[in-house]
């Protein structure tokens, strides 16, 4: 089951919501890979969203800190958490070889979908106050 983007996950900034929207699309082609057993093209997939999941997490820091938020430290420490969280599972499932089973794959695709979402559920709109008083356009790089 794919994801979809909804309103209800915006925390008011185009930067961070566009990056989650393609968070969403990378995840969306993990499971897609997975479901057509595509190895190669789930590598790539997999690679992308470690990369781009390491330059989201800074983009957004950035973003929190010079809106001012708090909380910016724990949202660090809880970056850190799920990076380490996606590479432990992932070296897990390149351990299991060539083959996985539908099993498999549906627990790790629910554990990407559950990974993101909880994470923008519980850590990023946690930002919304602050970065709503800012434009939409707040972008202090």
């Amino acid at each position: 089951m794919s994801l979809v983007w909804r309103e209800q996950l915006s925390v008011g900034n185009n930067v961070i919501d566009s990056d989650h929207k393609f968070l969403i699309e990378i995840i969306n082609r993990v499971d897609q890979c997975m479901t057509l057993k595509d190895r190669r093209a789930l590598t790539v997939a997999l690679d992308e969203l470690v990369q781009y999941s390491q330059v989201h997490f800074g983009r957004e820091e950035k973003i929190a800190t010079a809106a001012g938020y708090s909380q910016t430290p724990h949202l660090n420490e809880s970056h850190q958490a799920l990076l380490e969280k996606l590479n432990r599972v992932r070296g897990e499932f390149d351990a299991a070889g060539a083959e996985w089973s539908s099993e498999a794959a549906g627990h790790f695709t629910a554990f990407l979908r559950d990974w993101l979402i909880d994470h923008v559920i519980k850590e990023d709109l946690l930002m919304r106050p602050v970065l709503q008083k800012y434009s939409p356009s707040f972008d202090p790089r």
